[in-house]
């Protein structure tokens, strides 16, 4: 356990937690820094000389879908090397022993899923890099197969409407699932507790949702290498590692 991590801190956050009929989990990219998941700005900030923005658009992918996947089907390969961290493990595990647990993850990595023993119960807000969407009749459909970009023939191609798939994220300028995102905000007002887990807490609508369960009366734990926006509003906030913190709050 991280030494900065006073146990009474600790048992303070947990009986908050235990002690809660209804708890959702919120987490960003910290709880996926212990598997390994790199940025997926790559080195100096750029892959190719191409900034994440000019290639995460509609517009983009438009104009050369063929370059978009390259880029995707790069992030996937590194991501697909990395797996659940004991954070992501202990979280599914408490999902599947307890009822009343809700995840919503930020993340695009799949990990939560990876680790769950009921993926249903993983809300993922800006979508999955293992799943791909048609843009024609919005088929989705699981995708961990390797990505051929050496020509737009050769790009993954919708089995009901033949159109050229995209990957189901999230992109710059696009609104979250609707559902997806009303769910979050329903179980936030509703929630007893809620633990916020390596998110920066600036990305919005996500960043809303931890305050939305704070003004409803919710408890409020955080982990996080360092002080956030949500911080202030926060009964614990927890300072370490999400893999070795996260796992004494709901082993």
């Amino acid at each position: 356990m991280n030494a900065s991590v006073s146990p009474h801190d600790i048992q303070t956050a947990r009986r908050s937690l235990d002690s809660a009929a209804t708890v959702i989990v919120l987490t960003g990219a910290g709880i996926s820094a212990d598997s390994g998941v790199p940025t997926f700005r790559g080195r100096g900030g750029l892959w190719k000389n191409h900034r994440p923005e000019e290639l995460a658009t509609p517009a983009a992918f438009a104009r050369d879908p063929r370059l978009v996947w390259e880029w995707y089907g790069w992030r996937r390969a590194l991501v697909a090397a990395c797996r659940p961290n004991e954070a992501h493990l202990a979280l599914a595990r408490w999902a599947a022993d307890r009822s009343g647990v809700h995840l919503i993850t930020q993340n695009v990595d799949g990990l939560h899923v990876a680790a769950a023993r009921d993926a249903g119960t993983v809300l993922e807000l800006h979508g999955s890099l293992f799943r791909t969407r048609c843009p024609g009749c919005g088929a989705t459909r699981e995708s961990r197969e390797s990505i051929d970009a050496s020509s737009e023939s050769t790009l993954p191609r919708c089995d009901r409407c033949g159109d050229t798939l995209r990957p189901d994220v999230v992109w710059f300028g696009e609104p979250l699932d609707s559902h997806v995102l009303g769910r979050s905000f329903e179980l936030a007002e509703q929630t007893e507790a809620c633990l916020v887990v390596g998110t920066s807490g600036v990305v919005q609508p996500a960043a809303s949702i931890a305050s939305v369960a704070a003004r409803a009366g919710a408890a409020l734990v955080e982990v996080n290498l360092e002080p956030t926006p949500i911080t202030t509003s926060a009964n614990v906030s927890l300072r370490g590692r999400a893999a070795e913190i996260v796992p004494s709050l709901v082993g």
